[in-house]
Order: structure tokens, then sequence, then C-alpha cells
């Protein structure tokens, strides 16, 4: 059984701590949050039997095994670090930091410490896109063309959410580093290695009242993103990120080759995982939807897709923490991830296309 604290009580609370505790391979041993009344009660309400604002003193406790981390952006870094120096195994949500020298760093201090790190990246743990995955990689629609990828959504579309730490850029906050650190992600699991890219960003609403006194505040982080990428391989990708449109199809992947048409799409705008299918269509002939197979669906469907993808994350993780195995996804794809977010804002402060270099050649 592995043994697992929980740092990060709003995603943590909605997603990590269902999902752990249904999970018959983990238990959740402590509950971290910076207010220890709030610890204290979220412990009592999911029966967890220790709780700290101390992350020092949950490091501490000599059962412990694993770490999760859900806490906001800016706060990863340090606190992976603690983990990892600790050796403590460790999932990581993303971004995985705020720069790709702070990803780098975790990355080489968990592969000297021999520890399994992983990254909740799960759309790779999705049935539609793990069907996906295998029609592109059995050569479906044959000599890539042109991908087009959009992931549009209306959560910050209302002008009167408060303004918080999503709205500064330095703390982690936008779209690029909410939608792009997974897109960018899923972009390298489909498709493989980016060449170079393009990057062009804008903030619908430069302003959001503050939560305390209603006073209207700047916000410098961005809502929509328009990029153009280029694969290793000379495909084009075109990719957009909004988290401020009303959109009928809020996530869809379309990719265009010689020998066919493949698409991913959702139209659920309540659930970010549930509701993806899959078409497929050679050569000038209308697209068909191609039924997920059994082996793929999710072994039980939460009402929140979220705890579904998740617990496939963590399945993941266990198995390779009691096998000894290498992870996929491990921090190395977070640090490949974090790598194309900052050349997409250097891209974007200096109008221009910027090169990708090997992951490879970068980590060494």
């Amino acid at each position: 059984m592995l043994r697992v604290a929980v740092i990060g009580t709003g995603f943590g609370q909605k997603v990590h701590i269902p999902a752990f505790q249904s999970h018959p391979g983990t238990e959740i041993l402590a509950v971290y949050h910076r207010e220890l009344e709030t610890a204290k009660k979220i412990a009592s309400k999911y029966n967890i039997p220790c709780f700290s604002d101390s992350l020092t003193e949950i490091l501490a406790l000599p059962e412990l095994d694993a770490v999760s981390i859900s806490t906001p952006p800016f706060t990863h870094y340090e606190m992976a670090k603690q983990v990892l120096e600790s050796g403590k195994h460790l999932l990581l949500e993303k971004p995985v930091t705020l720069n790709v020298q702070e990803a780098q760093e975790l990355y080489l201090l968990a592969q000297a410490k021999k520890l399994v790190a992983t990254v909740d990246f799960e759309f790779r743990f999705v049935p539609a896109w793990l069907l996906f995955q295998e029609l592109l990689s059995q050569g479906y629609v044959g000599d890539r063309r042109l991908i087009r990828i959009d992931w549009l959504g209306a959560s910050r579309a209302d002008a009167s959410r408060p303004w918080n730490w999503y709205s500064q850029k330095a703390l982690g906050g936008g779209a690029l580093g909410s939608l792009g650190s997974h897109a960018f992600d899923y972009i390298y699991w489909l498709f493989g290695a980016v060449s170079r890219l393009s990057a062009h960003f804008s903030t619908a609403i430069p302003q959001r009242p503050d939560a305390q006194t209603g006073a209207l505040k700047s916000v410098d982080s961005d809502d929509t993103c328009m990029l153009m990428l280029e694969l290793a391989d000379g495909t084009p990708c075109q990719l957009t990120i909004s988290s401020v449109v009303h959109a009928p199809r809020p996530h869809w992947i379309e990719v265009y080759g010689d020998r066919g048409t493949l698409v991913l799409g959702s139209e659920n705008q309540k659930d970010y995982i549930h509701g993806f299918r899959v078409w497929a269509a050679p050569p000038g002939k209308p697209l068909s939807e191609i039924e997920i197979p059994p082996r793929l669906l999710f072994p039980e469907n939460h009402s929140d897709g979220r705890v579904s993808a998740f617990l496939r994350v963590v399945d993941n993780w266990v198995e390779a923490i009691n096998n000894g195995r290498e992870i996929i996804p491990s921090l190395r794809d977070g640090v490949y991830s974090q790598l194309l977010m900052d050349l997409a804002h250097n891209s974007h402060e200096h109008s221009s296309w910027v090169k990708i270099p090997n992951l490879d050649t970068f980590l060494n």
C-alpha cells in the first residue's frame, strides 16, 4: 500500500483525494493546507489521519512514501524540491514550475535520487485519446499535412470573476500555463517534437475586481493564445487556446494526411474529460465515428471525469513505484512542456519565430 500525502486542497480536494481514496493501492496518510484549521477540517471530512500547515512536518512522517502536489504553480518548485530531497516519490500538477530551469533541476534531482516523479498529464489516459493515438501510430492518415487544434472555454469569460494569482503572469497564471501546458505535452505525445514556433498572446479582460474591496486590479496574464508550430517532420500545426469564449466545440483536434483525416473532439461544456469522440474518413469521404473499444474505457465512470482520468495517472504511478520501472509521462515530459511555454513567451515578446532545442541535448 502506497501511503500518500496530498499537498493542496483546491483541485486536490475535488480530484486528488477522491481518486487516492478510490484506488486500491493507495492510502492518504496526511493532508496539507497553509491554514492549520482548514487542514484539520479537511482531514476530518475525509477521515485522513494526519494534517498540518507544515510540509516539513508532513515529510517527517516515517510511514510516508509519496506526495502529490496540486497547489498553485508558483509554489511547485520549492515544494517539489523539498519532497524529492526528502526521498519521497512525487506526483506534480502542471505547469510543473515557473520556468524551464526550475523544471530541469527537479527532473535531474528525481533522477539522482532514483525516485518516481510524474506529472498529471491526464489526456494521455482518456479512452478516446488512446484510440486516437493508436490510429495515428498505425498510420491511418498517412503523411501528415496539417494539424489544427482548438481548445476554447469560458472558465474566465465572466469579467466579474475576482482577481487572483491566475491574473498574474509572474505567478504562473494565464491560459498558456493552465491549458497550453497540457497541449504542449499531448502534441509531443501524439505527433512528436516541435522544431520551431510562433506565438501571440492577448488579454481580453485586462482588469478584474479585488475579492475583498471590489476595486479593479490589472491583469497581465494571457487569456487567449494563438500559436503556429512546425513539427520536427515539417508538419504545420495551428493551436488556438482561450479561456474567455463561449464555444460550441470546446476541444477539437483535426489531423489531415494524404491517406485520411482523423478528428478527436468533445462538445461537453461542463466536463473537460468526458464526452470525447473520434471520427475518421479516407480522402473525399464523409467522417464517420469510430467506436471506442471496451479495453480502452474507464473501468468506472466517475461523475467528475477528472477523477476517472486521474485514477489512471495514479495507477501508472503506483505500478512504476512498485515495479521499479521508468515512468511515462515523467518530469522529463514536464520539462519539455515548460520549455515550449517559456519559448512561446519569448516568441510573443519578440514577435518572431523561435527554434526549439532537442530535449536530450537541452537536458545534457
